[in-house]
């Protein structure tokens, strides 16, 4: 069974609007449906989790059955992190998910998620246990050495850009979340399930990426999805 998360616990400051972004309407549509919708879709995904703000549980329910997401299967609520937020949703399918089960993490503020990049994850995490979005990383990495100057790079050939969707097996995954916050290994901060893997020793595989999966973070990453919404509508959107 593929069990998707998806992570819409956060309140979106950042935006500067008066609700939670993934509650943002586009084109009469909430970031978070269009989300769920690439899912939805996939033939592979066999149920999806939300983890959500307290107080929006009733509201994503009625937008799923309004946009006839019928795989949504549970509503959790987040934490005050996205660390919180992502073991809260692997608790709950602690009694629904064999360990052998592929679970699939993804941001919700991430709507364009294509549907080779989620078939890539599922297949690289079915046979390495893990799998992990990735991209080349093309600008050049410079090390600040104070404020104003550097003396160091990173080359740039040894760097990937990692994002979701991530996969891990079901049993290495429930693991890993009761190891990280029993020792307090790989929850602070910007911690996330792929960063937190490797402070735990763990190896991860990289899965395809694209360039159409941006975050939806400030308003001119808003503006780029409406954007390509309306360049691809015709090729891709229901």
């Amino acid at each position: 069974m593929n069990i998707a998360i998806i992570i819409a616990g956060g309140s979106g400051h950042r935006m500067g609007q008066d609700i939670p972004k993934q509650f943002i309407n586009v084109y009469d549509k909430p970031v978070l449906i269009y989300t769920l919708e690439g899912f939805q879709r996939h033939p592979q995904i066999d149920a999806i989790e939300v983890v959500c703000i307290d107080g929006w549980h009733d509201i994503v329910w009625a937008y799923a059955k309004q946009f006839n997401i019928t795989k949504l299967k549970w509503i959790v609520s987040g934490g005050d992190t996205g660390q919180e937020s992502i073991r809260n949703g692997v608790f709950n399918l602690e009694e629904n998910c064999g360990n052998d089960d592929i679970v699939i993490i993804h941001d919700g503020i991430r709507p364009l998620v294509d549907e080779t990049v989620l078939s890539d994850v599922i297949v690289k995490c079915q046979q390495y246990g893990s799998a992990v979005t990735s991209l080349p990383y093309n600008e050049q990495i410079f090390v600040a050495d104070d404020e104003i100057s550097t003396v160091k790079y990173i080359p740039r050939e040894n760097l990937r850009r990692v994002s979701t969707p991530q996969a891990y097996k079901f049993g290495k995954l429930l693991w890993a979340y009761h190891e990280a916050y029993k020792k307090g290994v790989g929850i602070y901060g910007s911690s996330y399930t792929n960063t937190m893997m490797v402070e735990l020793g763990e190896r991860l595989y990289f899965a395809a990426g694209s360039d159409k999966n941006i975050k939806l973070t400030t308003k001119d990453d808003l503006e780029m999805f409406k954007a390509y919404l309306k360049a691809d509508k015709n090729n891709w959107l229901k």
